[in-house]
């Protein structure tokens, strides 16, 4: 008797919760519930998942898997949902482009998000332009869109924009003479060339120019040619993880004068592989790092907190400026979709991307044109510098 009634009250139980399954939440019918039925819209990725680049490609993968799942959640794009598929460049130009001719060739994608790099984003152009595929590249290379191609956009701040926002900020704080590191992959060959352009009219005189290989695993022959030229400060422009080797090196060789950088080095992969030589390095790059930035209450504020939390709340960690890049582009792509009348073809999304005016992102408010498509000013930008082991506001 014990045993049946207790094989009755687990029935019960089992019953009661698969009502509960069928029946929904609270006020909700099945007609309710968003559905998304249509093909879906293809969309291919292509980041560095591998090589040095690999600290960029990995929050720009989770940041759109998060968006992914939340808008195929709420039914997709006109009914469509959005499927992703990813190709790993492994921080190599010619994998970049034998992935995008994968993706348009073989997938058929109607979008291409990405690179990572510079180089890689050059290295798929011409397979791009051949297919009439739409690319929103997540590189801060000037050449991405400098070099303009009616089918390529660019969500970060270029390097024509950061870096003088950056000399000029290392002028204003008294250090005139400078020394610069670059590496001679594409982020830091174009960004090297802006420094060179740029530096007498931000009022600094470069004492020593130094470069390094994507790889090196040690930089103190530089940074001691450096050091003889007595600079006032030293500025690295670079986007790989040696970007914290040349601050653990230089605080090895005893050099005292403070590090500069850009959007390159805002990761957490350069705090925590740099360590104690962190500190006190400062970057200038967007917003996102510190919220407070975009000025509270105000919309941008409230589209950049929504995805930080949604980000931390999913991941464990709070997202970097890459993250931010790879969110901006996948949410440029939806929102141009929405935009599209008719069939969604690469040519009509490239058409409504283009058409995009005051979008807000977490770079910043996007306004593309015909003769700009990177659509962000130096207003996007501020100054941090790296203390406790986390980002701060620089006064």
């Amino acid at each position: 008797m014990k045993r049946t009634r207790v094989i009755l009250v687990l029935l019960t139980i089992v019953a009661l919760l698969w009502a509960l399954g069928c029946a929904g939440k609270p006020g909700e019918d099945e007609s309710s519930l968003p559905e998304a039925s249509a093909e879906p819209y293809r969309i291919g990725v292509v980041i560095s998942l591998s090589g040095t680049y690999a600290g960029l490609g990995g929050p720009e993968q989770k940041a759109i898997d998060m968006e992914v799942a939340r808008i195929n959640a709420e039914g997709g794009v006109n009914g469509h949902p959005i499927e992703i598929v990813y190709e790993d460049d492994a921080t190599d130009a010619a994998k970049a482009q034998a992935a995008v001719v994968r993706l348009i060739d073989e997938v058929g994608v109607i979008a291409v998000l990405g690179a990572s790099g510079t180089g890689q984003t050059m290295a798929m152009r011409a397979d791009i332009e051949r297919a009439g595929v739409p690319q929103i590249s997540m590189a801060g290379g000037s050449a991405v869109t400098a070099q303009l191609s009616e089918w390529v956009f660019q969500t970060p701040w270029p390097n024509r924009i950061v870096v003088p926002f950056v000399l000029k900020a290392m002028a204003a704080d008294g250090y005139k003479n400078i020394a610069v590191i670059s590496d001679t992959g594409g982020y830091g060959v174009d960004g090297h060339d802006v420094i060179v352009k740029s530096a007498a009219d931000a009022g600094v005189t470069i004492v020593a120019d130094e470069t390094y290989n994507p790889g090196d695993a040690d930089m103190t022959a530089q940074l001691t040619k450096m050091r003889g030229a007595n600079p006032d400060a030293v500025l690295v422009w670079a986007a790989g993880k040696e970007a914290a080797t040349i601050a653990k090196n230089a605080r090895q060789l005893n050099m005292t004068q403070p590090i500069y950088g850009g959007s390159g080095i805002a990761r957490l992969e350069f705090i925590s592989g740099a360590g104690e030589a962190a500190e006190g390095v400062k970057l200038g790059t967007g917003k996102i790092l510190v919220p407070e930035a975009y000025g509270e209450g105000t919309e941008e504020y409230e589209v950049a907190t929504s995805f930080i939390d949604r980000y931390t709340e999913e991941y464990g960690e709070a997202p970097d400026i890459f993250a931010g890049h790879a969110y901006d582009a996948f949410g440029l792509v939806v929102d141009a979709l929405g935009r599209v009348e008719g069939e969604a073809t690469p040519a009509a999304l490239r058409d409504a991307i283009e058409a995009t005016d005051g979008w807000i992102g977490v770079g910043g408010t996007f306004s593309y044109s015909a003769e700009d498509h990177n659509g962000l000013t130096e207003d996007d930008l501020v100054m941090y510098v790296i203390e406790g082991g986390t980002w701060k506001l620089a006064e």
